[in-house]
């Protein structure tokens, strides 16, 4: 006989519901035990960032592949990764962080760095700190060891001291994560802004107050012509220094907020290069020095005449960039001055055109004193100066290498220097050549404008 045969209707129904408390019953007390673990250990079982945890599956779902997906989580992160343990040997490390130059046979190399291990290994708390970790000789990963020579204008040199903020933590038992910051460029850039509030507040604070007691002076001795006289020109002196100041804060301004390839043309860098020589001619005379130009490795005239213009035509020396004519005389102009300026009588200061790279290279070179290797890498900033006492017997303001910079870089290019001191200096400007592309010549673009034509010929006559 079945237990259906022996249990009527209602007899199963009640043996269902029967079951199905208890099932319930049971079900609850896990759960709640299982609560209460949770709870005294504190954790949230319902937490969602515990999805499978306990499949040992990827936190971001769970058909995510774990191991790919921490190492890709890992490059994009935007600070370096050690993983170490209680002792400071390293489990791991990514590559930015091999960089530093602070992990040697997986084992950190700065103490100061392993100490704040052994203190998150003894009370777990989490902790942040900026090292400053001198290199001894040893460089950035990725920074050329350039030795003082061939920077580029916004390009560090390789530093001796690398300051680095790091955060550590545990992980896991006995693990610790070591994320690391690399703070230098912004330190470097502070102690920049730093010196250029100090140099534009004594630059203009000096002539300024020069003017005052000048002026205070003359009034003190105004039965004296022959003093009055000096001190006036003195004051003139200091006058113009301070509007050349002035003047070439404003260039530096429009340097930086203009858009120079708004007023892009393809330019002839020989004629380019050739004003910039022409309204340097003056000052060169004024020290002997002598001023040569050449293309492709060719010397030309540094000012020529139509002939000559012709013959050149001829020959095809000339190259072309696309950029703004007035930014880009002002670039070279610049680097002229300078190098007259640092230059002893009697040299030459020349400038080479070519090609290389499918890039058009400007060089300005000179015989002069040269430029220390500590000062290489600052010699673009503000109001940076190597020399001030020269720098003001030049009437230099400081300011001629920082808009020289921008007016290359608003053209698209970069400038670089190589220098030694007691050897002179190559300052190079690079841009990108301009197509070969010629207007046609019957076309209405090749055609010179009739009224400038007319002027040029009655100018002529």
């Amino acid at each position: 006989m079945t237990l259906g045969q022996m249990l009527t209707t209602p007899q199963v129904v009640a043996v269902l519901v029967a079951v199905a408390v208890v099932v319930f019953v049971v079900a609850y007390a896990i759960g709640r035990a299982r609560g209460v673990r949770s709870a005294e250990d504190g954790v949230d079982p319902n937490d969602p960032s515990l999805f499978g945890a306990s499949k040992n599956t990827s936190l971001f779902g769970s058909h995510v592949p774990v191991q790919s997906t921490e190492r890709q989580l890992v490059a994009v992160m935007p600070e370096a990764l050690i993983v170490v343990d209680s002792l400071a040997t390293v489990r791991y490390a990514s590559s930015e962080a091999r960089r530093f130059g602070i992990i040697h046979d997986q084992v950190m190399t700065f103490a100061e760095l392993r100490d704040i291990v052994k203190l998150v290994s003894a009370d777990g708390m989490v902790r942040e700190r900026e090292l400053t970790i001198p290199l001894h000789g040893r460089a950035h990963a990725g920074v050329p060891d350039t030795r003082g020579r061939g920077v580029e204008a916004g390009k560090p040199l390789p530093e001796d001291t690398l300051y680095l903020h790091v955060r550590v933590g545990q992980i896991a038992d006995g693990l610790f994560a070591v994320f690391i910051s690399d703070m230098s460029e912004q330190r470097r850039f502070e102690a920049m802004r730093r010196d250029f509030v100090t140099n534009v507040s004594h630059e203009l604070k000096t002539p300024a107050g020069a003017i005052s007691l000048l002026a205070e002076t003359i009034g003190d001795a105004a039965d004296d012509p022959d003093a009055v006289k000096y001190f006036s020109g003195r004051i003139a002196k200091e006058s113009e220094r301070l509007t050349e100041l002035v003047h070439r804060l404003i260039d530096l301004q429009k340097a930086q907020s203009a858009a120079a390839m708004l007023n892009a043309e393809r330019l002839s860098v020989l004629s380019v290069a050739r004003e910039a020589l022409a309204e340097n001619q003056v000052k060169a005379e004024s020290k002997h020095i002598g001023l040569a130009l050449s293309v492709n490795g060719r010397q030309v005239p540094a000012h020529a005449d139509a002939g000559e213009l012709a013959a050149e035509s001829g020959q095809v020396l000339d190259v072309f960039v696309v950029a703004d004519r007035e930014t880009i005389k002002t670039a070279v102009k610049n680097l002229v001055e300078n190098a007259i300026n640092y230059s002893p009588e009697r040299t030459t200061v020349a400038v080479g055109i070519g090609v290389e790279n499918g890039k058009v290279a400007i060089r300005v070179v000179d015989q002069g004193i040269g430029i220390p290797a500590a000062s290489l890498s600052r010699i673009f900033e503000r109001f940076y100066r190597v020399d001030p006492a020269r720098s003001r017997e030049t009437g230099g303001t400081g300011l001629g290498l920082a808009i020289t910079k921008h007016c290359v870089e608003d053209c698209g290019g970069t400038i670089a220097v190589w220098s030694r001191e007691g050897e002179g200096s190559t300052f190079t400007i690079t841009l990108p050549q301009a197509p070969d592309s010629q207007p046609d010549p019957q076309s209405d673009e090749a055609r010179p404008d009739r009224s400038n034509t007319t002027e040029n010929t009655e100018e002529n006559h």
